[in-house]
């Protein structure tokens, strides 16, 4: 892999979200957590978190099962766009361009290893809030409505690979994506790999999936600003009768404080918080051994057995 960074990547701008319960995830989304419908075009509805830029933050669209439909990545410019689609396609795979969707122009999709598919772009329309939504500081996309849990952005999306390493070193060197904290094996694979677009810690994780299965979801993350938030999140939750699958504690990788719930279509979902950024441009990936992973979470209390094998589309 070279040393020299590449940021041609800015962010996760979106993910389409496949749920078989198309009214109940609807629910959970804008009511529960707090998004903002901006759009709906055939079995798709387009929900925005009040601190994201961009017109949507994901793409919720009715399917016969849950899980990941694509998840889009935009480019830093359009010469960024070109360059990381020459690389793909170098690469040998054999994606396609297209007119593009709701809120974003023209974009290059493609699977990647896993089978996981991925769009590029880069032309991207800003949300522009209607009066009621208009907030009165001019730096804030959208005013705060303080509905549900009241989500802040879209912060990242952890894939589940049957082949996590392959994936991982696919998108740092194909995508200029940067890796920050990685967990290795005494036998020396790799089962979990943490990756960056930016100065963030992580924007896309690729962990073992422990099936066999290929091309699943993990989890999607959204942020919310203070662990207060999330305790809050997880009292919501209780009452609305949504299933908690790892109450409110502190990642070590990674630093972030979460809670893990299940939306009613079955793909899992993350409330996180925290973390850290990377500054220094000479970082050097941390590595967690066998040993130390077994210690579980920062606080000693021992990671859910499920998220080893559940993923959606549920095998």
């Amino acid at each position: 892999m070279s040393n020299d960074l590449c940021f041609d990547i800015a962010h996760v701008g979106h993910v389409e979200l496949l749920t078989p319960k198309p009214d109940e995830s609807l629910w959970f989304f804008r009511e529960l957590l707090g998004m903002e419908e901006v759009a709906r075009q055939g079995q798709s509805v387009y929900l925005r978190c009040f601190g994201d830029y961009e017109r949507y933050s994901i793409k919720l669209t009715e399917s016969g099962h849950a899980g990941v439909g694509h998840t889009a990545l935009r480019a830093a410019s359009e010469a960024a766009l070109e360059r990381r689609v020459e690389a793909v396609t170098m690469a040998g795979c054999e994606g396609r361009w297209h007119e593009g969707d709701i809120g974003h122009g023209r974009a290059y999709a493609f699977h990647g290893p896993d089978g996981h598919l991925m769009e590029l772009y880069y032309e991207t329309e800003h949300y522009q809030p209607s009066a009621d939504l208009r907030p009165t500081l001019k730096n804030q996309p959208q005013k705060f409505t303080g509905r549900g849990v009241g989500v802040k952005t879209m912060d990242h999306v952890n894939y589940l690979s049957s082949h996590a390493e392959a994936d991982g070193d696919f998108v740092e060197k194909y995508l200029g994506l940067r890796l920050t904290e990685q967990i290795q094996l005494n036998n020396g694979r790799r089962p979990g790999v943490w990756y960056r677009c930016s100065n963030k810690s992580y924007d896309l994780v690729y962990t073992q999936d422990a099936t066999g299965a290929r091309g699943r979801l993990h989890h999607i993350a959204f942020r919310v600003d203070t662990n207060e938030a999330i305790w809050r999140a997880a009292d919501l939750f209780v009452d609305a009768g949504v299933f908690i699958e790892f109450a409110p504690s502190k990642h070590a990788i990674n630093q972030t404080y979460f809670v893990y719930v299940y939306e009613p279509g079955g793909n899992r979902i993350e409330i996180c918080s925290g973390g850290y950024l990377v500054l220094a441009p000479d970082w050097q990936p941390i590595t967690w051994t066998e040993e130390e992973r077994a210690r579980g979470q920062a606080w000693g209390n021992k990671t859910v057995e499920s998220f080893h094998h559940y993923g959606t589309p549920v095998v």
